[in-house]
């Protein structure tokens, strides 16, 4: 109840997040009953059933990501001085957390069930002339025990993990702490990921050119379309993503780090330190929008002679691991600007003007852009050569 009046009260930006939780949950559900619906209507095929249901692993990964993203900057569930004494402690605010999404997530695959179920005729008749009869196993009879499991996979995951995630998460210090003499601000250590993050995108990438050799291979068809991938492109492109997550903080820690080089001024000083304090924040959701969308440009060199080259649930799935991990981070942004807030007061009571803090955020967004953007290409390249030949 506690959880529901939360959120009842609370912003409407609030509320527009957790709702494209549920729709995220929504797409995911979708996906899990369309490979069910396969499974159901060609039995026969079972290596392909667990096929594509292994490649909604892919998008279920990252709207759990999102949740958990959604549930850290939700202001109800935040840490504050004093919440422990009424009783509402990390472990108290996880278990609130844990139920917020488990409410948007069962809303979103609740949703899912009834689309399925209307795009197979089980309500009313089949929708569209019947366009959707073929992928969704419509006319066969649907395990409601395998459905309901395969719809409780992601409010389960996303409760757990937003539960994880906000009981170890530290207690917001007072606001007479940042910046006083008591609390001198100590550097912060360099991540130590770098070296095997990119490690493991290389061997992602040696991979990847080993496996596209030749025309054959062990397929590892999407949910849609893409029915010829060998499966060790992919797993060098899951290689590749674990290690740019990996690397994204250790190359966001060296952005704040070149920031602060050759004689910087406020503003350079201000934005390369913020950049080093974050890395951990927000480098791995850079890194993984970096793994993503290197993997959405490569992947166009298999279609590139196709008229239709994407199948609708191929579509689906792009759009979910797209959107989620790119939301992922811009509200790890939002959270990390909701810690900086009394830090910037701080700054404005000591004298700084409003103006290099913008300034600040504006190199940040610069530098960051600079060093992942390019590597985002490069990657991207690297990985369509040996697709594309």
């Amino acid at each position: 109840m506690l959880a529901l009046r939360l959120a009842r009260g609370s912003h409407p930006l609030v509320l527009a997040r957790r709702l494209l939780v549920s729709c995220a949950s929504a797409g995911v559900g979708f996906l899990l009953l369309s490979t069910l619906g396969h499974a159901a209507g060609n039995p026969a095929q079972a290596t392909g059933s667990v096929l594509r249901l292994l490649w909604c692993l892919v998008p279920l990964a990252a709207t759990v990501q999102f949740a958990v993203a959604v549930a850290r900057t939700d202001p109800s569930t935040r840490p504050r001085a004093g919440l422990s004494a009424v009783g509402l402690g990390p472990v108290r605010l996880s278990v609130l957390a844990a139920v917020s999404t488990a409410v948007a997530t069962t809303l979103g695959s609740m949703v899912a069930l009834l689309f399925f179920l209307h795009l197979r005729g089980d309500l009313r008749g089949l929708p569209f002339d019947g366009g959707a009869a073929a992928f969704l196993g419509a006319g066969t009879p649907l395990p409601l025990p395998a459905a309901l499991t395969l719809l409780a996979l992601v409010p389960v995951t996303a409760s757990v993990a937003s539960a994880l995630a906000l009981r170890s998460r530290p207690e917001v210090p007072a606001p007479e702490e940042p910046l006083s003499a008591e609390a001198p601000l100590s550097p912060v250590p360099a991540p130590s990921g770098l070296p095997w993050g990119v490690a493991l995108a290389a061997a992602g990438l040696a991979v990847e050119a080993y496996a596209s050799r030749g025309s054959g291979g062990s397929p590892f068809p999407l949910p849609g379309r893409l029915d010829s991938t060998p499966a060790g492109v992919l797993a060098g492109w899951v290689l590749t993503a674990i290690g740019l997550a990996m690397a994204g903080p250790g190359l966001t820690h060296l952005c704040g780090r070149l920031l602060q080089s050759a004689r910087p001024g406020a503003a350079r000083l201000l934005a390369g330190r913020v950049l080093m304090d974050e890395s951990r924040r927000i480098g791995r959701p850079l890194g993984i929008v970096c793994a993503v969308v290197s993997g959405a440009i490569a992947a166009t060199a298999l279609y590139e002679e196709g008229t239709r080259p994407y199948g609708p649930l191929t579509a689906l799935g792009a759009v979910l691991v797209l959107g989620c991990t790119t939301a992922s981070l811009l509200t790890s942004a939002i959270e990390a600007k909701q810690d900086r807030v009394r830090t910037a007061e701080a700054l404005r009571r000591m004298g700084a003007h409003a103006s290099v803090l913008r300034s600040a955020t504006a190199l940040r967004a610069a530098s960051l852009l600079l060093m992942f953007a390019p590597l985002t290409w490069v990657l991207a390249q690297l990985a369509a050569l040996p697709l594309s030949g």
